[in-house]
């Protein structure tokens, strides 16, 4: 589907838009909005969009010296596959902001507005780095892993048995239209001998409540700057299983071990300090960490062919053989029983050499 195709099936009525006058329609749309609910002033405001995900509009809004993010979520999520969502989950995403900042207020942007179908927020300027982007480039800092693992640890710690989150959060619907039907169930029937493994897991997440979940932790959602890491794009966010958090970021860092490879830059030993930095911020007694650390191996062996699968595919692993390597490893894995996450990243990381060792013979 041409990007024209996606974004006019997506904002019914303008089938006869190209992209370029759809951006202008939807830019003059949101000055709308901003004059009708007084957020900007006067005629000097711009509005510019921004990059992001699939699944919402992200806008910079200028006011003279008044800088801020706009963020409405999409009905229709811009994939090919027809994925929906409700766009209650602004308002999800903005109570997110506002829970983790009273934990972390150096690690959320701060919320602002929320309004009917959307809400405002603090905006960070080019100096503020995408992790998702320079790992793409090769760049594996340690010690940006190791931020990222001590945030979500304390937010999982600090939300555990929270009954106020755990009221606000009650989000299972949108949990399943956004993670467990795109993720799991579809990759699922995309892979019948694999199917049961899919929507087992489903059942068992959809019933777990035990903290506060991002849902979407990953790379590309992660600004950072001097050692600073700010999240982004919590609209997933869920009163749930933890486990999914950890297995989420560590399929991202493997998948992205597996574009760079055969040159080592050091991925292992991100993933490995990713793992260390989350137990150690966690304080699970050591029966706990063994039943978490057997779930978020599972759980990450799902997720990996989810991406490759499933409603999302990452875009960077554009080569065939990379992608059956993926769907190789994690039916192996899943057939083989693999159990702990120290031998999930063992297993990667021998099986990707052997690969290599292959084609070089």
């Amino acid at each position: 589907m041409n990007p024209g195709a996606l974004v006019t099936s997506i904002f019914p009525g303008l089938e006869n838009a190209d992209a370029t006058t759809l951006m202008i329609e939807r830019e003059s749309q949101i000055l709308d909005l901003l004059r009708r609910d007084h957020l900007a002033r006067g005629d000097a405001v711009s509005v510019t969009q921004l990059g992001g995900g699939v699944s919402s509009d992200v806008y910079l809004i200028e006011n003279g010296e008044n800088r801020f993010v706009l963020k409405r979520a999409l009905s229709r999520l811009k994939v090919r596959d027809l994925w929906r969502a409700d766009i209650s989950r602004n308002r999800h995403e903005f109570n997110y902001l506002k829970y983790v900042s009273e934990l972390l207020p150096a690690s959320v942007p701060v919320p602002f507005v929320l309004g009917s179908d959307y809400f405002t927020m603090e905006y960070f300027g080019p100096e503020f780095k995408n992790w998702k982007q320079l790992l793409l480039m090769g760049n594996c800092q340690v010690e940006i892993a190791q931020e990222s693992a001590r945030i979500l640890a304390i937010i999982h710690r600090k939300s555990t048995n929270d009954a106020e989150a755990r009221r606000s959060f009650d989000t299972n619907t949108n949990f399943h239209q956004l993670r467990t039907e795109p993720y799991l169930l579809t990759t699922g029937r995309r892979h019948p001998a694999l199917r049961a493994y899919f929507e087992e897991e489903a059942r068992r997440l959809e019933s777990r409540r035990e903290c506060l979940v991002h849902g979407d932790y990953s790379p590309k959602n992660m600004l950072v700057r001097n050692g600073r890491i700010v999240l982004l794009d919590c609209e997933v966010a869920w009163y749930g299983d933890p486990a999914f958090d950890l297995a989420f970021l560590l399929k991202h860092l493997l998948l992205k071990s597996l574009y760079h490879a055969p040159r080592d830059l050091g991925f292992r030993e991100l993933i490995e300090t990713t793992i260390a930095q989350y137990y150690f911020e966690r304080q699970l007694t050591e029966k706990l960490q063994g039943e978490f650390d057997s779930r978020t191996a599972r759980l990450a062996l799902l997720l990996l062919l989810a991406r490759i699968d499933g409603k999302s595919p990452v875009e960077y692993l554009t080569k065939e053989n990379q992608r059956e390597f993926v769907r190789s490893f994690v039916t192996a894995g899943l057939m083989g029983n693999v159990a702990t996450l120290p031998g999930l990243v063992d297993n990667w990381f021998r099986s990707l050499g052997e690969r290599y060792r292959e084609i070089r013979n």
